[in-house]
């Protein structure tokens, strides 16, 4: 139902972007040499609730059952959401300063932590297991704001970040399917399907016949607010909803582990060559592949390939080890790895590399 919402939902905003002169302008930081349309995001909300709400209610009228129910952390949810929707979608229109997007993605955030979601316990990362809420409700709040930013900052090449979060979503879909939590469930396979429409038009569209879009602010920022939500979700231990499990944690981490660690990166560096963090720059891992010789697409399929060995390779680490301190590590260790041989590479073709 997703899939077809998003298929009706894009070719309107396209045709909407096109009267109202909309476009995403290129520029020397930006990989692209076309105005694109910059709003397919937009559909992102609409299709993902609607199918998520027609799923509900055929499954009750068949089952007899009811299968949601709302809880404050829920409530809250929507509302943070329908925050960063919104202001994904201001700034998709006339334009916001990255200050005041992170102000609001800090409030958003914090309605989670103050209705009870919030991350309780590291099971085992640098020895530490049950944390208090004086520290729990914090690092949710730097989490969520993290995570939101890591999928906003890497939508820098086409298909990247709808690339990287339909497989996190999967991973999820998995996870939440294996713990028994169906409407977490519907809500994830309703965002997956929106974002098949929008890579086929991101992706394959054509700029001359008019149907290559972008997903803007409006995607990327919902995008990585309810990926951090899921990672909070998944990682916080609450026998309520699901019994204890000691991979919670690197589980969650595994699924995002490719724009947290570059965001990650590129803070270090902008910190140590003393620039503004706000400020743009080319230095994300799909512009050093780029630089190394790679084309978009190739750029794409490495990154996504990158996170695929991530995923494998720490499900096959947990169930073997039980030290997460290690194996995050030696995820650190993989990626800085990866991004030297990159830079060699760059050094080799342009005889100069950035951090």
């Amino acid at each position: 139902m997703s899939i077809v919402c998003g298929f009706i939902f894009i070719p309107l905003i396209l045709n909407f972007c096109e009267k109202k002169g909309l476009y995403d302008m290129p520029n020397e930081r930006k990989v692209h040499k076309n105005a694109i349309p910059r709003l397919g995001g937009i559909s992102f909300m609409p299709s993902m609730l609607l199918a998520f709400i027609i799923a509900l209610i055929m499954s009750d009228n068949i089952t007899g059952e009811q299968k949601v129910s709302m809880s404050l952390w829920s409530v809250s949810f929507i509302v943070s959401l329908l925050l960063i929707y919104g202001v994904g979608i201001i700034d998709d229109l006339t334009g916001l300063g990255a200050k005041t997007k992170f102000a609001v993605q800090i409030l958003a955030a914090s309605l989670m932590p103050l209705s009870g979601l919030y991350i309780n316990n590291l099971y085992g990362f640098c020895g530490i297991y049950e944390i208090p809420a004086w520290v729990g409700m914090p690092l949710t709040v730097f989490m969520m704001v993290f995570i939101d930013n890591a999928i906003n900052l890497i939508d820098g090449i086409d298909g990247l970040a709808g690339g990287l979060s339909f497989l996190a979503l999967g991973g999820f879909l998995v996870c939440f399917i294996r713990e028994g939590l169906f409407t977490y469930s519907i809500l994830i396979a309703g965002l997956m399907g929106v974002l098949v429409p929008y890579l086929y038009y991101n992706l394959l569209g054509k700029v001359e016949k008019k149907q290559k879009i972008f997903m803007g602010d409006s995607g990327s920022l919902t995008l990585g607010f309810i990926l951090g939500f899921l990672f909070i979700k998944f990682a916080m231990d609450n026998p309520n909803v699901m019994p204890y499990r000691k991979d919670s944690l690197l589980l969650s981490f595994t699924m995002l582990i490719v724009p947290m660690i570059d965001v990650a990166r590129v803070v270090i560096a902008r910190t140590l060559h003393g620039r503004p963090l706000f400020d743009a720059d080319k230095n994300h891992i799909h512009h050093k592949l780029m630089r190394a010789g790679l084309t978009q697409h190739q750029a794409l399929g490495t990154i996504l390939l990158l996170a695929l060995v991530f995923s494998f390779m720490n499900v096959e680490l947990s169930a073997c080890a039980e030290n997460l301190t290690l194996i995050i590590l030696a995820d650190i260790v993989v990626f800085v790895a990866f991004m030297l041989t990159v830079n060699v590479r760059i050094k080799k073709l342009n005889g100069k590399v950035f951090v």
